[in-house]
């Protein structure tokens, strides 16, 4: 089996310190952070093939990079709500938030609970992969039905107080992207978000105006129609 060493080594090749201070100005942490792109991390991702036990390894490094790679070669059907628990306390970054729920996730059963689950604790981010599950699922599960999705809207509506900056950005996303799927959950959606705007909480009416213009923009609508 390929090592946790070997993978480091080939994310530190790919590594550029200089990327690092980029990275912190959209908000990603720098601690242990390398330096590695998206990009480069999948690569290496694709190259080791899927392996649960080498990514539950990688994960323990701490190393941002690292973990990411580990949600992309870890076997879903391996994927235990304990394991989902460990990783979730641990995400101290909104990139390895967004990945993981992307990468791994999003692709298990236990995925619907957790939502509701992670959406009433307090951690920032445990509450961030509430949200960013839910948008990465109303992107890619084309084939759910739409009361799936509608189910999960009291839930954007009550965390929508939350005046953290990446709490707050992941129930706007989850909001609009379940509002881009067809024209009746963007009508829900839009009329979700006007229920939304009435609330008196500058996280909420930021939430609601800005998914409001992209759900009615001409260009989601277009979209939506076809």
């Amino acid at each position: 089996m390929v090592s946790v060493d070997e993978v480091l080594k080939k994310l530190r090749a790919k590594a550029k310190s200089t990327r690092i201070e980029g990275m912190t100005q959209y908000g990603m942490v720098a601690e242990r952070r390398l330096g590695v792109s998206v990009p480069e991390m999948r690569r290496i991702a694709k190259d080791q093939g899927k392996n649960h036990k080498l990514a539950l390894e990688l994960w323990k490094t701490g190393i941002p990079e690292a973990q990411i790679v580990a949600a992309m070669i870890d076997e879903p059907e391996k994927l235990t709500e304990e394991q989902m628990e460990d990783w979730v306390k641990d995400i101290n970054s909104w990139d390895i938030c967004d990945q993981v729920c992307m990468n791994l996730f999003e692709r298990t059963p236990l995925a619907w609970k957790k939502i509701i689950d992670w959406s009433e604790r307090e951690e920032e981010f445990v509450k961030r992969a509430a949200f960013a599950l839910l948008a990465c699922l109303a992107w890619h599960k084309k084939d759910e039905e739409d009361q799936r999705f509608i189910t999960y809207l009291p839930v954007i509506k009550r965390e929508s107080t939350d005046e953290r900056n990446m709490v707050k950005k992941a129930v706007n996303w989850a909001l609009r992207n379940i509002g881009k799927r067809n024209p009746n959950l963007n009508k829900t959606a839009i009329q979700t978000a006007k229920e939304i705007r009435e609330i008196d909480s500058k996280a909420a009416r930021w939430i609601a105006s800005n998914a409001i213009t992209e759900l009615e923009s001409e260009a989601v609508q277009r979209r939506i129609r076809k």
